[in-house]
């Protein structure tokens, strides 16, 4: 038998403690769980990472050049 869960607001949100959590829905496996925080569950989580997720790398940007498209002032060239 299903349970009835009761959508979570937002004064709920801000009223909850950092150790509370309440009834929602798994948005991706529409599963009733018990979390601190609406999004995937545990289980869900899990499977993304596995499946998903990767593994950082450092990117090394490109060294600035700039334009050479722009004339320089006369009066900042003038010899």
């Amino acid at each position: 038998m299903a349970r009835r869960v009761r959508p979570l607001n937002v004064r709920d949100a801000q009223n909850m403690n950092e150790d509370e959590s309440a009834d929602l829905v798994c948005p991706r496996c529409q599963q009733s769980v018990i979390e601190r925080f609406y999004g995937p569950c545990d289980q869900c989580r899990q499977l993304l990472r596995s499946s998903q997720g990767g593994t950082a790398h450092h990117v090394v940007p490109a060294e600035y050049e700039p334009k050479m498209n722009v004339t320089p002032n006369a009066v900042a060239s003038k010899d």
